[in-house]
């Protein structure tokens, strides 16, 4: 599929992750893998389904631990660095401004896993874009769960909004939030359009939503890197590249170069090479 020339996307990677810590104290939020694959990665995947790729088309923004985020992206998209420290999901796009440059915005969280029953990444949101006049502000939803409250004509958000120019054009710099510059302003004047998602959505910023997100992604099984060692048994998780398993794990994720011991059993944790966080 390819977009309207006159539509570009953003993936929101600023982040601290502070809910994720300590996963998150040597490794930014974006870079942290589900399904062996970096958060960032399967949001940029989704992007180029939709024909958002390269730098002139596909930007990122980043802020803490940024080199990791300069390092990773490299050449596939331009990086808007923020020195200062995050600026908020409004403030992160008004110092893009300049690249945007009239265009509608795709705008996506780093830190939201989304899989469709299809396994099509892209095309499995392509409701977003198409058909899209320029001027209404579109969110992706999924029903509020039963309390929740917060959301959109009880809906909630998963991931993905595009917002037209003119919403971009006069965002204030500094920290801000999308909710009350973009989407409440949107909603009381009758220009936000709620695009139902029929996949799964989680925001993977806690442990427990974070395993949750790996353990989906093996679908029911176990997905272990062919580089892993596997010594013991492995139950319903998420081994990475060059892992050592010597004790059994169950519903897990451990990271690259992670180990576990022998003798030692492992259920519902990540392990890292430097930490083990219950999830």
């Amino acid at each position: 599929m390819t977009t309207d020339p006159l539509v570009c996307g953003l993936i929101l990677a600023a982040g601290e992750g502070r809910r994720l810590r300590p996963l998150t104290e040597h490794v930014t939020k974006a870079l942290c893998p589900v399904g062996n694959v970096p958060l960032l990665d399967r949001a940029l995947t989704r992007l180029a389904g939709l024909g958002l790729s390269g730098p002139g088309r596909v930007a990122v923004n980043a802020a803490y631990l940024a080199q990791q985020v300069v390092d990773h992206v490299q050449d596939r998209a331009h990086v808007s660095v923020e020195h200062d420290g995050p600026l908020g999901t409004s403030g992160g796009v008004a110092r893009l401004r300049s690249w945007i440059d009239g265009r509608g915005l795709l705008v996506g969280n780093a830190d939201g896993y989304l899989a469709d029953p299809a396994r099509d990444p892209g095309k499995d949101i392509a409701a977003m874009v198409d058909g899209w006049s320029g001027d209404t502000v579109r969110m992706l939803t999924k029903p509020c769960r039963p309390g929740e409250t917060g959301g959109f004509s009880g809906r909630r958000f998963a991931g993905f909004s595009l917002i037209p120019w003119r919403y971009v054009r006069d965002l204030p710099e500094g920290d801000g939030s999308l909710v009350r510059l973009v989407w409440r302003p949107a909603e009381a004047d009758g220009a936000l359009e709620l695009v139902g998602y029929e996949g799964v959505y989680i925001d993977t910023g806690t442990p427990a939503d974070y395993l949750r997100a790996n353990l989906h992604a093996a679908y029911g099984g176990s997905l272990i890197h062919p580089t892993a060692e596997i010594n013991a048994p492995v139950h319903d998780s998420v081994i990475g590249p060059h892992a050592r398993i010597n004790g059994p794990v169950t519903r897990c994720v451990v990271w690259p170069g992670g180990e576990t011991a022998a003798g030692e059993a492992l259920t519902d944790v990540i392990r890292t090479p430097a930490v083990t966080v219950p999830g």
